[in-house]
């Protein structure tokens, strides 16, 4: 997701041993908190939509539901961002949008995320409510207004620049560089 170079690769190619290490030093009861992971991440001063993003993304990766990251989620997390499919990615996108969880995404949802997107990267090139109407047109052929995980799937799928506009959106690189750097190198605001 996203042109890193060989810092993926690289991350690619380290073992288990050193991720499970670089986890529990992070994370000494081998658990990870919403606070904690917002620590790690550096995150301070966000507004209240960038904060529900952030707290969307936690339970995204909580895949049990338990209110923590245990280490097998953090490694299916990065795996997912790192070499998952691209069907597997269209459908955390789609869990991460459907903030109500009625299984259909909304035009307000989607701008909710892409707002908060920006309050947490501070870029703000494009205006969200242009993006929505852009992907709308493009993917809601029924005009109904929301879309379900299928037609989201199918729609992004068959519009290449819609996957580029949500590739770069929804980059989380740098999230995943900050983790396996760890604390102890000097934090730059990151975004997801």
């Amino acid at each position: 997701m996203g042109n890193h170079g060989s810092s993926l690769d690289d991350i690619l190619a380290e073992d288990m041993h050193r991720w499970y290490n670089k986890f529990m030093k992070e994370s000494p009861s081998g658990l990870i908190t919403l606070f904690e992971l917002k620590a790690i991440l550096n995150l301070k001063g966000m507004n209240e939509d960038a904060n529900r993003y952030v707290d969307q993304v936690f339970f995204t990766f909580d895949m049990d539901g338990d209110g923590y990251i245990d280490f097998v989620e953090y490694i299916a997390a990065i795996s997912l961002m790192l070499k998952g499919e691209i069907n597997q990615k269209l459908k955390w996108y789609f869990k991460l949008f459907d903030q109500d969880g009625n299984g259909k995404i909304d035009k307000e949802e989607l701008e909710t995320i892409f707002s908060a997107i920006q309050d947490i990267t501070r870029n703000r090139e494009i205006d969200p409510e242009k993006i929505v109407s852009l992907i709308f047109e493009k993917i809601d052929v029924k005009g109904e207004g929301e879309m379900t995980l299928e037609e989201f799937i199918e729609g992004a799928k068959d519009h290449q620049d819609i996957m580029e506009m949500l590739k770069n959106l929804m980059d989380l690189t740098p999230v995943l560089l900050i983790i396996i750097e760890g604390r102890t190198q000097k934090k730059k605001p990151i975004g997801f």
